[in-house]
């Protein structure tokens, strides 16, 4: 079985916890980056929830197609599916990314259900980080999730204004 390709567009990107043979920077049509879940698990709780990024549709999202090695497919699928499928709020899905060298693979995505509970829809800034400010869950506090994403998104040259201003908005005075 070949190589095969995972898009990340938010906690992926630094940090994918899964052995990759190339990164490239990719484009995914169809979908934009968006702060539109309620974490219950890892930025969050039930009953103080944050929100984390999932691909919604419309638009299209720069972020990063990881190459990894058919052999891992299995391991590398099981390891993504218990990260990101902890409450079932994404759908996984295979779909077409381009390359930052104009080539088009198919990549494992995760896009956010818009039938689950924790589908947050569409925010404002200013609403999005009233949610964010002061959320924490087991993978730590939720300003330092969307700050790390704005960061390392900025250490690629992607900009994504919308979650920048959230940032701003959160970011310690």
């Amino acid at each position: 079985m070949g190589d095969f390709w995972v898009f990340g567009y938010g906690s992926l990107i630094w940090r994918p916890g899964f052995a990759h043979v190339d990164a490239r920077r990719a484009r995914l049509f169809g979908y934009r980056r968006a702060l539109c879940i309620y974490s219950f698990v890892h930025r969050g709780t039930p009953e103080r929830p944050g929100l984390v990024l999932g691909l919604d549709r419309g638009g299209s999202c720069v972020g990063v197609a990881f190459r990894v090695q058919g052999s891992l497919r299995g391991e590398v699928i099981a390891y993504l599916r218990a990260r990101e499928q902890v409450t079932g709020v994404y759908l996984e899905r295979t779909l077409p990314v381009r390359l930052e060298t104009g080539e088009t693979v198919e990549a494992v995505a995760y896009i956010a259900d818009r039938a689950h509970e924790q589908y947050a829809g569409a925010l404002d800034e200013a609403r999005a980080a009233v949610i964010v400010k002061g959320a924490a869950g087991q993978s730590g506090p939720n300003e330092t999730y969307v700050a790390s994403t704005v960061d390392h998104l900025g250490t690629l040259g992607i900009r994504d204004h919308w979650l920048e201003r959230v940032a701003r908005l959160v970011a310690p005075s």
